[in-house]
């Protein structure tokens, strides 16, 4: 079964922690944990990157937690099959953010370190691809919208 330990879309300083301890749990014998962190340039544009701005749907953290539930349903333990739990937990920053801030944080436990990682890989490309966040990108010669 996969468990959505905690799924927020929030204007404040996201704790990687608070994350990684919600998924963390004695049958867990791998927790992985990916941060999104806002970097000086972007590959596809010009210029550097002086900060960027998100800003969401007011559903965001209901397509979110959306996410989350659909990323694997469960694991099955190769000695028998019981089910194993994957624990998600994901949050995504709004608001105005500076180089080197943490705009998404997924943390993902599991039994095995392939369903973990695999499991938070398809996390993040599905947050990416269908949570309606946006960011407008900044820089010394103005600002543009990116994936929009």
């Amino acid at each position: 079964m996969n468990l959505v330990e905690l799924s927020v879309v929030t204007d404040t300083v996201l704790d990687v922690q608070r994350l990684e301890a919600a998924v963390s749990a004695p049958d867990a014998g791998a927790v992985v944990v990916f941060q999104g962190v806002v970097r000086d340039h972007d590959p596809e544009a010009p210029g550097a990157v002086t900060g960027l701005e998100y800003t969401a749907h007011p559903d965001a953290t209901t397509f979110l937690r959306e996410v989350v539930a659909e990323a694997n349903i469960s694991v099955h333990n190769t000695q028998d099959v019981t089910p194993l739990p994957i624990r998600v937990a994901a949050a995504h920053r709004i608001g105005a953010l500076d180089i080197g801030d943490v705009a998404l944080v997924v943390a993902v436990s599991a039994a095995h370190r392939q369903e973990a990682f695999a499991t938070c890989s398809t996390v993040v490309e599905e947050i990416k691809a269908r949570v309606p966040i946006w960011k407008q990108q900044f820089g010394p010669e103005g600002s543009h919208w990116v994936g929009i």
